[in-house]
């Protein structure tokens, strides 16, 4: 009984895992630039103690990456939102360094400086935040050059203000922090990539699918009560076999 328990038990603990990056997929089924998480189950074999035989297998859930898959692109005609058309990542400086983000629903700061609606500064292509002049207005360009218009000045005094640093690191290299941004693995900055283009006026959605993420969630809801009705069969079956035992003794 001892191993139906324990295979029963470890098969729940992972469903649980699992339906805890989900969750979390659903959650930011609404989030800008959020970035599917997967989730698989994965074998490993149970180290033998002496004299037994490498019989035993046991699973872990994992979170090996996550989906890169372009999300819904949706017009806000907002001067401040921008979109990454196809591949690549806006660039923006976090605590831990440069980190890399889809979401581009910008903002100016009191400091005057382009950041995310975290207050994380946007980089430009030399790798310093990007100051907007006072109440001036900003443009983006489709190559992430960013032209500044200041308050009351003529539209003829627009100014190139400065370069988006947008990269494309290879995706084998990114590694999802706590925060939701991803980074390069090793911690070293990517190079920025002049074939990324930005969709200006649009930001692009989650690309979590909602409707498989709802599939998901209630598949593993069925697994995990069929874990659990093992777990009642067997301490079923062994209160039987005790009876059996104290009838007969």
């Amino acid at each position: 009984m001892d191993r139906i328990l324990y295979t029963a038990s470890n098969g729940a603990a992972r469903i649980l895992e699992q339906q805890s990056v989900i969750s979390n997929n659903m959650a930011n089924v609404s989030t800008t630039g959020f970035r599917e998480q997967m989730a698989i189950y994965r074998s490993v074999p149970v180290v033998p103690q002496a004299g037994e035989l490498p019989t035993r297998v046991s699973t872990v859930a994992s979170t090996p990456g996550s989906q890169f898959g372009q999300g819904a692109m949706v017009e806000t005609g907002h001067s401040l939102d921008a979109a990454i058309a196809g591949d690549g990542w806006f660039a923006v400086q976090t605590p831990q360094g440069e980190a890399y983000t889809r979401a581009g629903e910008f903002a100016v700061n009191q400091q005057n400086q382009l950041v995310t609606q975290t207050g994380l500064p946007v980089l430009s292509n030399g790798g310093g935040p990007i100051e907007v002049p006072d109440r001036g207005s900003i443009t983006f360009a489709t190559d992430g050059q960013i032209s500044a218009l200041g308050a009351g000045d003529n539209p003829r005094d627009i100014q190139l203000l400065a370069q988006l640093k947008l990269v494309n690191p290879a995706k084998n290299q990114l590694v999802r922090g706590d925060d939701g941004l991803f980074r390069v693995a090793g911690g070293q900055p990517a190079q920025a990539d002049p074939a990324v283009k930005i969709a200006p006026g649009f930001v692009e959605k989650s690309n979590v699918n909602p409707a498989a993420a709802m599939v998901a969630m209630i598949s593993n809801a069925r697994q995990f009560e069929m874990q659990m009705q093992v777990i009642k069969n067997a301490s079923t079956n062994e209160e039987r076999g005790n009876s059996i035992l104290s009838a007969a003794g």
